[in-house]
């Protein structure tokens, strides 16, 4: 599974539990769903770190696969003939 699925599914999940926790409170909806925002957001940055840390290598990754591909492209299309194909990277 994807980091980046597992971080988002794990920010929802958050949510939804302080949600949960906040309805047995007598309050306003809105206030309600103000403040699950809120306590879920502070909670995933102490919990969820691992996985956050995860989702930022793998962008990190492929936005150094995208930009090696786009350098290969352009000295392709410039004529440049000395340098050697790359092979493509494991998906």
């Amino acid at each position: 599974m994807s980091a980046a699925v597992k971080y988002t599914l794990g920010r929802i999940g958050l949510f939804v539990a302080v949600l949960a926790g906040l309805w047995l409170i007598d309050m306003n909806v809105f206030l309600k769903l103000m403040l699950a925002l809120v306590f879920s957001a502070a909670l995933s940055f102490f919990l969820l770190r691992g996985w956050r840390d995860e989702m930022a290598e793998e962008m990190a990754g492929a936005a150094e696969r995208r930009r090696t591909e786009k350098e290969r492209l352009r000295s392709a299309l410039a004529g440049d003939e000395n340098q050697p194909p790359t092979p493509d990277p494991p998906r």
